[in-house]
């Protein structure tokens, strides 16, 4: 597993990360013991880089990760977890000191730690990005030593741009793939220019380049590619990259002849994406069925 440097905060991370949304829920249903295996399994192969946050599960998929890493013991990954989406209505009035802090509070206890490696605001509304008390409200917590870094899970370019205004903001996640490369014309050079570290999600356009997915694939009533295929319950683009399904799966077949002789298509999705030297880390999820079966769904 190779190694890079997630922008200021200096950490030294592996390149590929581990999605923990899937541990937490909306991909179907994933038992605990799965969502141990699967990560343990990534943990083994080098992985150094864990993301989460506090509505994956309702806080499943934080409690899974610290239970997984009790048991493992020894040097700990970096994680990384999302404060704010449990906010209901999800509105930027919302976005108050107090109330992240409470969620912040929350993820420390169900990971079991007193510091926080990185926090990310979850894909708040773009008004939150013009208001300068949010992020000094950040810059208090890390004064407090509740977080040692913080950043923002951005829905489009645009907001990103307006988040690394801030001077504290350490990360930018995003999503970037195949289907989706505007980030790479836009934004990366502007990270870059700031020592920002970019968070890749949504990698494989949710399993789309696995190249597995086919026209006939089910899913199940809980899984966000068939509940959120328009974008009825969060940003459409969170699923299947925003891109309608049977126009994805015509591109899907554009890719195919392009993979390497001996590589899968998701290692090349990947493979194209860790290309640019200014992503820190690529977070692909995975789900893991079944005792000793050893091998892996990324999504």
């Amino acid at each position: 597993m190779k190694n890079r440097t997630l922008g200021r905060t200096g950490a030294t991370i592996s390149e590929i990360g581990f999605g923990a949304w899937q541990i937490g829920g909306a991909w179907g249903d994933v038992s605990e013991e799965d969502g141990k295996r699967a990560l343990n399994g990534a943990l083994d192969a080098g992985v150094t880089f864990i993301d989460t946050a506090d509505v994956y599960g309702d806080g499943r998929s934080e409690k899974i990760i610290a239970a997984v890493l009790k048991e493992r013991g020894g040097d700990k990954p970096f994680v990384a977890t999302k404060a704010g989406r449990r906010l209901n209505p999800h509105v930027a009035d919302g976005y108050t000191a107090a109330n992240i802090e409470a969620f912040i509070d929350r993820s420390l206890t169900n990971l079991g730690i007193e510091t926080l490696d990185l926090v990310q605001l979850h894909c708040p509304p773009t008004e939150v990005f013009y208001r300068p008390d949010m992020f000094g409200a950040l810059d208090d917590l890390t004064v407090k030593g509740k977080i040692r870094n913080y950043g923002v899970s951005v829905s489009n370019v645009e907001e990103a741009l307006k988040a690394i205004e801030y001077p504290g903001v350490a990360t930018i996640q995003i999503i970037y793939n195949i289907f989706r490369q505007r980030p790479h014309d836009l934004f990366f050079e502007q990270a870059q220019k700031k020592n920002v570290g970019i968070i890749v999600r949504v990698p494989l356009a949710s399993g789309l380049l696995s190249g597995k997915i086919t026209a006939d694939t089910k899913f199940a009533d809980d899984d966000h590619r068939k509940f959120n295929r328009n974008g009825e319950f969060f940003d459409v683009g969170e699923t299947f990259a925003g891109v309608p399904l049977d126009v994805a799966l015509e591109a899907v077949e554009q890719v195919r002849p392009l993979v390497p002789q001996g590589a899968s298509m998701a290692q090349f999705a990947l493979a194209w994406i860790l290309q640019s030297p200014t992503v820190s880390v690529v977070i692909p999820g995975a789900l893991q069925r079944g005792a000793g079966q050893g091998q892996c769904r990324r999504q």
